[in-house]
């Protein structure tokens, strides 16, 4: 009978350093961290032109503004101690799949004023649930339909909120 070999110990104590990708290095941390610098700012400013609205009367921009200002102070932290961490890691064929999300939240965008939401929203639950997610075809149909009809009942429904959508 033969002892298995121990797995190598991350950090934590639970053996998944083996399967990461190797650290970027500090300049990758750093530039990740301007990059979200970068967008906290510009989120800031768009959101200032939307209008910020008074405390007792919120304009449209208010919440947008307060996410853009903590994204820029956490960036804003992370580039002065960015480059110390170890958390980033290189490009690797994984890093596809963050690529593929992206693209199809940018295809939810394009797609949403002119089909409205249900159908976009439908494909993209179903691409990242079945596809990046990994789920079977059943899961990935069930829990789609049923969040779509969930948001639908929620927001058009109850909350009667403008989205553009078919029914």
């Amino acid at each position: 009978m033969s002892i298995p070999e121990p797995t190598p110990a991350s950090p934590s104590g639970d053996g998944t350093d083996a399967a990461r990708p190797p650290h970027a290095g500090p300049v990758s941390q750093v530039a990740a961290a301007v990059v979200a610098l970068a967008v906290g700012v510009c989120g800031a400013i768009g959101s200032y032109a939307l209008g910020l609205g008074r405390l007792t009367q919120p304009g449209p921009g208010l919440w947008p503004f307060a996410v853009s200002v903590v994204i820029v102070v956490l960036s804003a932290a992370l580039v002065a101690t960015g480059r110390g961490l170890t958390d980033s890691e290189r490009f690797s064929r994984s890093s596809l799949l963050t690529a593929a999300g992206l693209v199809s939240l940018v295809l939810l965008a394009a797609l949403l004023p002119l089909i409205g939401f249900e159908i976009p929203s439908l494909l993209l639950m179903f691409v990242w649930l079945r596809w990046l997610g990994g789920e079977s075809w059943r899961s990935a149909v069930i829990v789609s339909v049923a969040s779509v009809a969930a948001f639908y009942l929620l927001f058009v429904v109850l909350l009667q909120v403008p989205l553009p959508h078919l029914v």
